[in-house]
């Protein structure tokens, strides 16, 4: 049987054995979708925030490059191991979307990222999106404040160092954005720059006086949220410099 066409049909049978499989299963499922229909990983890592994101991203880019084949068989074999009755030489039937607590609202955003409609956007949205224009045009004519946080205490410029977007930090500091604000939990800008391992946005924050030395809620200091060896030396060797 056309191993192409069975994956299609184990990735369709699928959203129906969604309450039955573990987190882990779907997780080993997501990254092989993507294997198959995108190859080896090659896309940004998400945002420190972003976990589901990052567990999905992670559970991809550990797949290396095993072929497609490979990672059809596998896909298809453990759809067979959720559902031992499945029976793919049956003509299958479309599954309607459910609900389910991963992957977000829908099932189809296991395999694609949930689109927010434009009338539904605030400028947080716009800021993750890296939409320059909108966000400056929003600062410039008062609409928003420059340092607005969310319910969680981000500002914009926490946003846009999560998201890696390195022309918005650059437009929002220039706009006079605080880059020492902490977020809920005693996080600043250069925290998550950190964390997220963008090394020349943490360059870039330095250069615009951000404070290395602060400490989240939990004591850490940007330097201690990263496992990116260049950006550790970058931090020490600015505090060693300004002591």
């Amino acid at each position: 049987r056309d191993l192409a066409a069975l994956f299609e049909q184990a990735a369709e049978r699928l959203p129906a054995l969604l309450p039955g499989a573990s987190k882990e299963q779907l997780l080993y499922l997501y990254a092989r979708y993507k294997q198959v229909k995108f190859g080896t990983c090659n896309t940004p890592k998400p945002g420190f925030f972003d976990f589901e994101g990052k567990q999905k991203w992670e559970a991809w880019k550990a797949l290396g490059d095993i072929s497609p084949h490979q990672a059809m068989q596998e896909y298809v074999a453990t759809v067979k191991k959720l559902d031992p009755s499945w029976n793919p030489q049956m003509t299958e039937k479309k599954v309607k979307e459910s609900k389910t607590a991963f992957g977000g609202p829908v099932v189809s955003s296991l395999y694609q990222e949930e689109t927010i409609r434009e009338e539904d956007k605030n400028i947080f949205d716009y800021c993750r999106e890296n939409n320059i224009d909108y966000v400056t045009k929003a600062i410039r004519s008062k609409t928003v404040d420059v340092n607005v946080t969310d319910e969680e205490g981000r500002a914009l410029l926490h946003w846009a160092c999560d998201r890696g977007h390195k022309e918005l930090v650059s437009a929002l500091l220039q706009h006079a954005a605080d880059v020492n604000s902490q977020d809920g939990e005693g996080q600043t800008a250069l925290h998550y720059a950190a964390a997220c391992e963008f090394l020349d946005i943490v360059e870039l924050l330095l250069k615009s006086g951000a404070d290395p030395t602060l400490r989240d809620q939990e004591g850490c200091l940007p330097e201690e949220v990263t496992d990116c060896k260049a950006i550790t030396a970058a931090l020490q060797q600015h505090t060693a410099g300004k002591a």
